[in-house]
């Protein structure tokens, strides 16, 4: 990578929120994934295990910042199948086997889904309850802001 797209990325990370991040990662962990069922399907074992270490570690990442206190059922869950993701990840390298590693891409998938999903449900929350008092009648000499949006 060069100079400028490390910059552009510091960049987005630095000013990513936390509900862009989470999405960032599942992107780079479907990213390494892939990469890896590639390079085991192209017989390039270096590149196999460079990419597994990567999409590990980003699991890894994703398991260790669980937070059981707003959601245990949920947390615990998340937990058990991050788990099983690098326990199939660990498999994949030592068979060579780009199966786990397909399954784990479609997991993935569903799960930066249906969290981008959530993240859009929370937002239009609150957005709703804003938009609801700005509709109400202003203090007298004020303008209408909802009327501007």
């Amino acid at each position: 990578m060069n100079g400028y797209t490390n910059q552009y990325l510091t960049n987005q990370i630095a000013s990513a929120t936390p509900e862009q991040l989470l999405l960032m990662l599942y992107d780079g962990a479907i990213r390494f994934t892939t990469l890896a069922v590639k390079a085991i399907e192209s017989n390039d074992i270096p590149k196999r295990a460079y990419y597994i270490n990567k999409a590990s570690a980003i699991i890894s990442e994703l398991d260790a910042t669980l937070d059981h206190d707003q959601d245990a059922n949920l947390a615990e869950n998340l937990d058990a199948l991050y788990h099983y993701m690098l326990k199939e990840f660990m498999n994949a390298n030592k068979d060579n086997d780009p199966e786990p590693l397909k399954a784990i891409i479609k997991m993935l998938k569903e799960l930066r889904e249906t969290w981008a999903e959530a993240i859009a449900l929370a937002k239009n929350e609150q957005v709703e309850p804003a938009s609801q008092n700005l509709d109400s009648d202003p203090a007298p000499g004020h303008t209408k802001i909802a009327a501007a949006l």
